[in-house]
């Protein structure tokens, strides 16, 4: 299971006079649970995107384990993303007359010539883990809070070792912000992964062991985490390094 070390990671944008991102070291002990946090346009999303293999790195390094992706070529990066990363965005990305199932297992269809009934096992485990009751729902009839679960349980159907979310709760009531802050945290141990979570909700931080704060760019000191949150530099892993 691979931890993330980045190095003199620097994006600069056409038209911007200081770099999107400045980050001269960054180092996360495999199976950490991560907040990321900071005021918008902060760079929270530019840093996603760029761990992610969404986007490439121009300089400095970003490993996961042995891979530094920034210096895979798009294809790779894709091909390493699809073995490695489950992602759950504010925008669910779910097509609708498909049902929840179908959804689930859709980039699994698509990355693969036939699917073992393990597979499929493991969505309808899953989508009941969820609270998903009924698979074959069409997916447009869903609540929102249903559909943003649905979009972990797809996510997380390749039981990958990186699990990374961009605002999953902006977009949902608190109740069910709660729930989905819950579930993420719990699914992510269930399969051991490393959790990243860029976010504003309060709650959802709070469920995390470590909190990370970008502003202009720049990783900052976190002058005060909520309750159950380590300061940014914590670590429950004494060999992780902080920022």
């Amino acid at each position: 299971m691979p931890g993330l070390i980045l190095r003199d990671l620097v994006v600069r944008f056409p038209g911007l006079e200081r770099p999107a991102l400045d980050i001269p070291a960054l180092d996360l002990h495999a199976g950490s649970h991560v907040a990321l946090t900071g005021p918008s346009g902060s760079g929270k999303t530019t840093l996603i995107n760029i761990i992610t293999g969404l986007d490439r790195a121009p300089a400095g390094r970003v490993m996961w384990g042995d891979t530094d992706i920034a210096r895979l070529g798009e294809g790779a990066r894709d091909r390493w993303r699809a073995a490695h990363v489950g992602l759950v965005m504010q925008e669910f990305h779910l097509f609708p007359g498909l049902s929840a199932l179908e959804n689930v297992l859709l980039p699994q269809r698509l990355t693969r010539f036939r699917l073992a009934p393990s597979v499929r096992e493991e969505a309808l485990r899953l989508l009941a883990r969820v609270g998903i009751e009924r698979p074959g729902q069409r997916i447009e009839t869903l609540s929102r809070g249903q559909m943003q679960r649905v979009a972990v349980a797809r996510a997380l159907v390749a039981r990958p070792r990186i699990l990374v979310a961009d605002e999953p709760t902006a977009s949902l009531d608190a109740e069910a912000g709660a729930a989905v802050a819950e579930l993420l945290a719990a699914l992510a141990c269930e399969v051991g992964a490393t959790l990243i979570v860029a976010s504003h909700d309060v709650g959802l931080i709070a469920t995390m062991a470590r909190v990370l704060r970008l502003e202009g760019g720049r990783l900052v000191p976190v002058a005060s985490a909520p309750v159950g949150v380590a300061p940014a530099g914590a670590s429950p892993d004494p060999a992780a390094e902080g920022v």
